[in-house]
């Protein structure tokens, strides 16, 4: 791969379909409904978020703690939102309908547990996977795992925060090739604060701007395809790239 930068966008999900394979199929077979959720939830967020606090005042501060901590804690679960949902919660936050002194730390917290969690979920599935019970699982793919993570495990973590899908993936992965745990935490705590603040404050200090209220749901895309924009053209790149050697051998 030609950069770090590369490496770190397109690394953990080839790995993730080389390593399991039968499992990203099994996620398949429900993708197209969560898909379809997703987008449905991502283009009315506003209204959702104006009928959870409508129906659940103050508590709906630990729903959105939930949804982080799956978002970011649970592999099955990557099309849950993230960034967009942070924006929405911190432009309610300026307008009085959630309070942002207990929405930073809940979701900080929920941000840095979930990767926790998914660190340690992969670490559990990797070490069982390995051990020669499963014919496909071969031992190169951990090796090279391992290898990646001691070599660019830090700047992964924290980069990959800002990108839905390699979000949740890069700390199963992370746990998968055994990422030393002290720096992964230090890194975790990192680009949890960091992606948290950025994008509640972004919300808080943006989201009520008349223009932003009047297309709250194309500002919702724009996060979304600027997040995404990243690893699609590494992986358009990369895919160019090797077609061309394939040409060429």
């Amino acid at each position: 791969m030609a950069n770090w930068l590369e490496t770190i966008l397109l690394f953990p999900v080839i790995e993730m379909s080389d390593i399991f394979p039968s499992f990203l199929f099994a996620a398949a077979d429900g993708a197209g409904e969560g898909l379809k959720w997703w987008i449905d939830f991502l283009l009315h967020l506003d209204d959702k978020l104006k009928e959870l606090v409508k129906e659940y005042g103050v508590w709906t501060h630990l729903i959105l703690f939930a949804v982080i901590f799956c978002e970011t804690g649970l592999v099955v679960l990557p099309f849950l939102p993230g960034d967009s949902l942070l924006f929405a919660a911190g432009a309610f936050a300026a307008a009085g309908a959630l309070r942002m002194e207990w929405l930073i730390p809940l979701l900080i917290v929920a941000a840095i547990l979930g990767d926790t969690v998914n660190y340690w979920l992969g670490h559990w599935i990797g070490a069982r996977a390995f051990s020669g019970a499963i014919p496909f699982l071969q031992q190169r793919h951990l090796e090279q795992t391992r290898a990646y993570f001691q070599k660019y495990g830090g700047k992964t973590i924290i980069i990959a925060r800002f990108v839905p899908l390699i979000r949740t993936f890069a700390p199963f992965v992370a746990g998968v090739g055994a990422m030393n745990y002290r720096q992964f935490f230090i890194y975790n705590i990192v680009g949890g604060i960091v992606w948290v603040l950025i994008f509640l404050l972004l919300g808080y200090w943006f989201g009520n701007i008349p223009f932003v209220k009047k297309n709250f749901e194309l500002v919702m895309v724009a996060i979304v395809v600027l997040s995404v924009a990243p690893p699609v053209w590494e992986w358009w790149c990369h895919r160019a790239r090797q077609k061309k050697v394939a040409v060429q051998d």
